[in-house]
């Protein structure tokens, strides 16, 4: 067989053979579509068996998400794989997914949730913002502090590399796919297969070690004491009923309003002004049972007026959606919105994409004007933080105009959920696993340097600057800051399984304000051009500056706010 001409890259399975019957014009048209058809097609096949292994082996009761197994199986069928059934074109196409499907994630932020309202938080909420700023600039400093003691004596360590920490521990397999192009375009091409293998470590170790943690603490009384609390046999209300039914009628049935309060009696919760309708429930919420992956483990909570899930920023997952204490499932779950429902929120998390894109093309369309730096740092910033904008401005104007109802949490959660899922399934398929091997010393040193960083931060600077219960915030941030935030959950479900510790509100709180900026956000994406412009050493530096400031405003804040308690 005769090589394929020069210069000639493979796009993907010859389809022309299924568009025959079309005019010319028309193949040529369809072609791409039709391969990104098949690609997609593929992806949620890999999905679906990873799903089923994962739930075979319980990996969500280890904090593995079932969608990091379906990568790994994709992995093992990718061409460079053992059993390379997947074609090359349907893998180039899973390579551009992660960027797309981030910024439909990031879209889905915020549109299905209630806006919190800071109020009395101000003291628990600053903390919580001051000690993730610490953790984030610390993971570039010890970053950039490796780097450079490795430069002098391993060969191929970029600059970059300094990177690494922050945009794979705090941002996620997401967040470093979704940055490879700009670390391409900065020379650097295997940045994205190392932030891949680095967000994979942090999300198991922040759960393995995490837990270790969990244990330790309550053996040595860091955990808040409590009370145990027993819960109580729910009393379900007396309802109403028609007249006594006679022979051959049917029996009388509970009324719409007092079956929600059966519901509501029994620790199952319906969302806002959604009546029948069961999202998350755990039907025994005082048990200790740990849920990992995306799964969120709390629901309904008074405070939040929703999921305290999805006010933490984690992704619900799928299957707890459509759980339902309804033997025959009916009109409960997800499954229970109309097409028009799905419509309309489809078409609220476009919209919120779609304003983001507008704001990429008016920064771009401004750095051409202006030229020089600026226009750089626009080229190489991604349009999915932006997202996050147009997910907050679609929720204000619900908010303000009186249509919040119309915007389903649960709706936004599940397209949320599937997003990231097919995500981290295509990111982990395509990982280059020759340039693991190659780079495989200065990322062990990374990684075991923003795992100790993290640990530290927690444990040592934890106690003196979080409120108490120090250790449940802090445990749900080391959680969030290693892995995810449904990692952070899953560690404080362990530490606080009666949810007594009220750390969630805080924290949810301080993922909205924050998220925008680290974790994928704007100092994510701007961290590697100041790399490449002023050096390691100065980024070094000024990380440090950075780490000591936030670091001495808590502790300032932590002693003000004492004494202020101590003379009152």
């Amino acid at each position: 067989m005769d090589p394929a001409p020069t210069g000639v890259q493979d796009s993907g399975p010859d389809l022309t053979p299924l568009l025959l019957p079309l005019s010319p014009a028309a193949t040529a048209a369809l072609a791409p579509a039709a391969s990104w058809g098949l690609a997609l097609a593929v992806l949620a096949l890999v999905l679906a068996l990873g799903t089923g292994l994962g739930r075979i082996l319980g990996s969500r009761n280890w904090g593995v998400p079932e969608a990091l197994l379906a990568g790994v199986i994709g992995l093992l069928l990718a061409p460079s794989g053992p059993l390379p059934l997947i074609p090359p074109g349907v893998l180039a196409v899973w390579q551009e997914l992660p960027l797309i499907l981030l910024t439909l994630v990031f879209g889905t932020l915020l549109v299905g949730k209630p806006l919190p309202r800071p109020g009395g938080l101000w003291r628990p909420l600053s903390a919580q913002v001051l000690l993730a700023l610490t953790l984030a600039f610390g993971q570039y400093l010890v970053a950039a502090l490796v780097v450079m003691a490795l430069q002098g004596r391993l060969a191929g360590v970029h600059p970059l590399m300094a990177c690494l920490i922050e945009v794979s521990y705090e941002g996620g397999h997401g967040s470093a796919a979704a940055m490879g192009p700009t670390y391409a375009r900065l020379g650097f091409p295997g940045g994205e297969g190392l932030g891949l293998a680095m967000a994979t470590v942090g999300l198991l170790s922040s759960t393995l070690v995490g837990g270790i943690v969990v244990v330790v603490a309550r053996r040595v009384g860091w955990l808040q004491v409590v009370a145990p609390v027993l819960p109580a046999a729910p009393v379900l209300p007396v309802a109403p009923v028609s007249p006594v039914a006679t022979e051959g009628e049917p029996a009388p049935v509970m009324e719409a309003a007092f079956m929600d309060a059966a519901l509501n009696a029994a620790g199952i919760t319906a969302s806002p002004g959604e009546s029948g309708a069961v999202p998350v429930a755990d039907p025994t919420p005082a048990a200790p049972a740990l849920m990992g992956g995306g799964a969120a483990p709390f629901t309904g909570d008074a405070r939040e007026g929703g999921s305290l899930a999805d006010a933490a920023g984690s992704l619900p997952d799928p299957s707890d959606r459509l759980e339902s204490p309804n033997p025959k499932g009916a009109g409960t779950g997800v499954l229970s919105h109309s097409l028009a429902a799905w419509a309309v929120n489809l078409a609220l998390a476009g919209i919120a994409v779609g304003i983001g894109w507008l704001a990429m093309e008016g920064l771009r369309w401004g750095a051409h004007a202006l030229g020089g730096g600026f226009a750089a740092v626009i080229e190489a910033f991604p349009v999915f933080p932006l997202a996050i904008i147009g997910s907050l401005l679609v929720r204000l104007v619900l908010e303000r105009s009186g249509n919040a109802s119309v915007a389903s949490s649960a709706i936004q959660g599940l397209v949320a959920t599937l997003a990231a899922d097919l995500l981290i399934t295509a990111a982990t398929a395509c990982l280059d696993l020759s340039l693991l091997a190659q780079d495989w010393i200065p990322l062990t040193a990374l990684a075991v340097a923003g795992l100790a960083w993290n640990l530290a931060v927690v444990l040592l600077l934890g106690p003196r600057i979080l409120p108490a219960p120090w250790f449940e915030r802090g445990i749900l941030e080391f959680g969030q800051a290693t892995g995810v935030a449904a990692s952070g959950l899953l560690l404080l479900r362990m530490a606080d399984p009666h949810d007594q510790a009220d750390a969630l509100p805080a924290f949810s709180i301080k993922q909205l304000l924050l998220q925008p900026l680290i974790a994928g956000g704007v100092i994510t994406v701007v961290a590697p051009l100041a790399v490449t412009r002023l050096g390691l050493p100065l980024w070094s530096g000024l990380c440090l500056v950075l780490v000591l400031l936030w670091s001495g405003l808590a502790l300032t804040l932590a002693r003000r706010f004492f004494s202020g308690s101590q003379a009152s």
